[in-house]
């Protein structure tokens, strides 16, 4: 950077929470500002700094077995969703449950139960990450028989010569779903019906290229994100591609001096999952540096 001049730092305007996170973190901050004791089904975000932050507001983090030892508690369940099998034990228990699911995952799951619901036996095909907690609440409507596929090669265990209903984790890409129901027309046999629904949430899909475009126009980017998150790590993966001087971050204690050698102008952006406050974190932390003064 230029001797005595400080460099231009901007936080991107379009990164942070989605509308479904928002919506959780402030049913549970008004459930917490009336004095309530309340649990949460999970991280209620891919964040480990946001969650801390709740958890001192008195937010408790509790797994699924844990919700099978409560009795007459107040528990919220998270954006992400749940499978039928959490409602149910929630009513076996007496738990009254303050949801939060996502609009956009709600109208999926209830897409997916429909299909099912009207024909057990159909072949349900979800394009998402096994294991993660919205694809969970997913396979949860066809009572665990979709087939869940990472990508086209997951499509082996799919029977091309039976009807296949296609659905998307509402976080996955536009571009990797295309590829799925490509590879699905390539390989069905004559005759198979083939259905598929794209529910992919715009809010999430329709960052790439702007943060591309962010990333490209500014000489060195602070990437902020949880290490629990699949929607960080691929943003970030998109960033670095039009800008190899992009560095993933969890906070502000982890930015390097030496990162911004010669740089001018500096980004900072985050996943749907990374909150405001924490971006401001590390601009403040950037402004602070010694060798930036």
């Amino acid at each position: 950077m230029n001797a005595g001049k400080q460099p231009t730092i901007e936080i991107d305007s379009e990164s942070g929470f989605c509308f479904g996170v928002v919506t959780a973190i402030r049913k549970a901050e008004q459930e917490l500002e009336a004095g309530c004791p309340l649990y949460c089904l999970g991280d209620i975000v891919h964040n480990s700094d946001e969650v801390e932050r709740l958890r001192s507001r008195g937010l408790t983090t509790i797994s699924h077995s844990e919700l099978e030892t409560l009795k007459g508690a107040k528990v919220l369940l998270r954006a992400h969703g749940e499978p039928p099998s959490t409602y149910a034990t929630a009513r076996e228990r007496g738990i009254e449950l303050i949801d939060a699911t996502c609009p956009v995952v709600l109208k999926l799951q209830q897409r997916i139960k429909a299909r099912y619901d009207s024909d057990p036996g159909a072949q349900i095909v979800i394009y998402g990450k096994r294991g993660h907690a919205e694809v969970n609440g997913l396979v949860g409507q066809t009572a665990g028989t979709a087939i869940v596929v990472e990508d086209v090669s997951g499509l082996d265990a799919v029977d091309f010569q039976r009807d296949i209903y296609l659905y998307s984790q509402t976080t996955k890409s536009l571009e990797g779903f295309r590829n799925i129901i490509d590879e699905i027309e390539r390989r069905r046999a004559s005759g198979v019906v083939f259905e598929y629904s794209d529910t992919i949430c715009r809010q999430v899909s329709n960052r790439t290229e702007h943060l591309r475009r962010f990333a490209a126009g500014k000489d060195v980017v602070l990437f902020v994100a949880g290490t629990k998150s699949s929607n960080g790590k691929i943003l970030y993966g998109h960033c670095r591609d039009v800008n190899p001087r992009t560095h993933l971050i969890a906070n502000g204690s982890q930015v390097q001096p030496q990162w911004f050698a010669g740089a001018e102008t500096i980004g900072i952006c985050g996943a749907t999952s990374t909150p405001r406050w924490l971006m401001e974190q590390v601009r403040d932390v950037i402004i602070n540096l010694p060798e930036l003064a």
